[in-house]
């Protein structure tokens, strides 16, 4: 409700794939975070009782409870597979169910208690440190730059349709960019703060921070590097560039807190220049923030080629494939975060169609399986 909005909550959205975190205080948005974990997970995870997801997926919305406690003294309860192959124990599924569950709810906790964006910025305004409300401005982009990420994420897994024969995928590009806009604007805001007091060259109005202020900014480093780890270990999970720049977000503000820490420090020990400096060099890290995930995002809708040594991975490993003669072309190209790949391979002339055809399958079947990024791959044969 708006009244608990307004005295402070978090909201917790358990999805499909993935759980999402919003803590409000005063009505107001003050933390999103988004985690890689929901209700397919533990789906998945049953199926290591040797199922399908379709089966697993049945046997935990008929049978799954996470809160599953079975009496001493009845009888076990077990389940059916649907073709009535093998019966499952009810307790096993839960205890499956209920390991996972466990698990999202210690992350959610671990990121309400991250959160901490209230306390920081009521530091910087009671400590009366302008580096540390910069840096509290710059945490609430954080805000913007998750939701931009996982809306990005979202969105490119969309399945292709009439008017996008090929997906969705550059939605995620296209996200990255608005996230640079954002951090482009909020940096420039800060710089300007900052630099407009240097150059006034009076310094005599600015108070000097308070001990709060200089504890909220250390920490705020160790929070903010504790996110980038977090953030990065599931971008490789997902193979996500929107939330590896994300992660990279999160490694910034740790350096821009240090640059707080370094103006409110200076400030205290009689240097309030060093406060309004600060801020100019916590606008330098977000504007080279945006740069680099703009150009990214760029590299990407523009098709450009994969890295040199990603593509001669590829290579050598269509070369050695079963029936390849030699590989007489290879072109990759960026769509997104995933690849699109052309490749011209010579096999025996004297071989039947069909059996060249084959040989052409294999190596596209298992270009798939080996580059689990590649969205397409088309093979050419030509006789050797």
């Amino acid at each position: 409700t708006e009244s608990e909005r307004r005295s402070g909550c978090a909201l917790v959205d358990f999805g499909a794939d993935t759980t999402t975190i919003s803590v409000y205080k005063n009505n107001i948005l003050r933390f999103l975070t988004v985690l890689p974990l929901g209700g397919n997970s533990i789906t998945r995870d049953i199926t290591t009782l040797q199922m399908e997801e379709e089966e697993a997926e049945r046997l935990k919305k008929t049978y799954g409870d996470a809160l599953y406690e079975e009496e001493p003294e009845q009888e076990e309860a077990t389940c059916k597979l649907d073709d009535d192959s093998r019966i499952i124990k009810v307790a096993d599924l839960n205890n499956i169910i209920e390991a996972r569950a466990e698990e999202i709810i210690a992350n959610v906790w671990n990121q309400i208690q991250l959160s901490g964006f209230d306390d920081k910025l009521l530091a910087g305004i009671i400590g009366h440190s302008g580096a540390m409300i910069s840096d509290a401005v710059h945490s609430l982009s954080d805000v913007f730059a998750t939701f931009i990420a996982f809306l990005g994420v979202k969105l490119s897994k969309k399945s292709a349709d009439s008017e996008h024969p090929y997906g969705h995928d550059r939605l995620e590009c296209v996200a990255s960019m608005v996230l640079a806009a954002i951090l482009l604007a909020t940096g420039i805001g800060i710089g300007m703060s900052g630099v407009k007091t240097i150059i006034a060259g009076d310094y005599s109005h600015l108070q000097a921070p308070g001990t709060i202020a200089l504890v909220a900014a250390i920490v705020s480093i160790l929070t903010k590097e504790g996110m980038f780890w977090y953030t990065r270990h599931y971008a490789k999970i997902l193979d996500s560039a929107a939330f590896m720049a994300d992660a990279w977000h999160h490694r910034s503000d740790a350096f821009s807190s240090v640059g707080s820490l370094i103006g409110i420090g200076g400030a205290m020990f009689g240097f309030p220049v060093l406060d309004p400096l600060a801020s100019v060099v916590i606008c330098i890290f977000i504007l080279k923030v945006a740069f680099d995930i703009f150009k990214d995002a760029l590299d990407k809708m523009l098709d450009t080629s994969c890295s040199e040594e990603y593509e001669e991975k590829l290579a050598d490993y269509i070369r050695k494939s079963r029936g390849v003669e030699r590989l007489d072309l290879l072109r990759t190209r960026m769509f997104g975060n995933k690849v699109y790949i052309d490749a011209e391979i010579a096999v025996d002339g004297t071989l039947s169609l069909k059996d060249a055809h084959a040989i052409a399958e294999d190596v596209h079947d298992n270009v798939e399986k080996k580059f689990p990024n590649t969205k397409h791959i088309m093979i050419h044969v030509n006789p050797a």
